[in-house]
């Protein structure tokens, strides 16, 4: 459901609003809530941010994050799935992770949804792109592809066995076959 919102509404009053089921985004100064997760959507977030974490968390590489809310660049986003270098995690003085992550992530990751607009979705991406994250993927469960947004907003569509493109330093290997073969149950 998208809601207009009243111009003098700023991100700073978005952000102090209580948070919503599912999580809303503050967008282009609009509020728009997204979609309720189903079963291919949340399969896939946790079996990739699983798999990411795997090969990077345990050598303090990055760390994959559900759902987490990124504020940067005028907006409020809530990816489905974030990843962050180790270093640029944003940690409290005590060293605990911090509440609020006011960066970029390296790579956003989305998952289309039935009911969801793709062209919504590549703008965040793209919005992602323009501020640094370096990668981005828009997997649409449906057709069985993975669109990759690069740091230079060039869009490249993957299908089938070709190995998708990671963040640099992370050793891992993944097709769009593979990625969708874990639907099947």
């Amino acid at each position: 459901m998208t809601q207009t919102i009243n111009p003098s509404l700023t991100l700073d009053d978005f952000l102090k609003r209580p948070e919503t089921k599912p999580a809303s985004e503050y967008l282009n100064g609009k509020i728009i809530q997204k979609p309720m997760p189903q079963g291919e959507h949340s399969l896939l977030q946790g079996e990739l941010c699983e798999t990411i974490n795997k090969v990077t968390r345990t050598q303090k590489i990055a760390r994959a994050f559900p759902e987490l809310r990124c504020t940067f660049g005028g907006r409020s986003l809530v990816p489905d799935i974030t990843v962050f270098y180790w270093d640029r995690i944003p940690v409290t003085p005590q060293g605990k992770i911090a509440n609020r992550f006011e960066i970029y992530p390296d790579w956003s990751i989305e998952i289309l949804s039935p009911d969801q607009g793709m062209m919504q979705v590549l703008d965040k991406l793209l919005h992602c792109s323009q501020q640094g994250t370096k990668l981005g993927w828009l997997i649409n469960p449906e057709e069985e592809s993975i669109a990759v947004i690069g740091e230079n907003q060039r869009i490249d569509l993957f299908r089938g066995e070709n190995t998708l493109p990671v963040l640099e330093g992370i050793e891992l290997e993944l097709s769009v076959a593979e990625i969708v073969s874990w639907l099947n149950l």
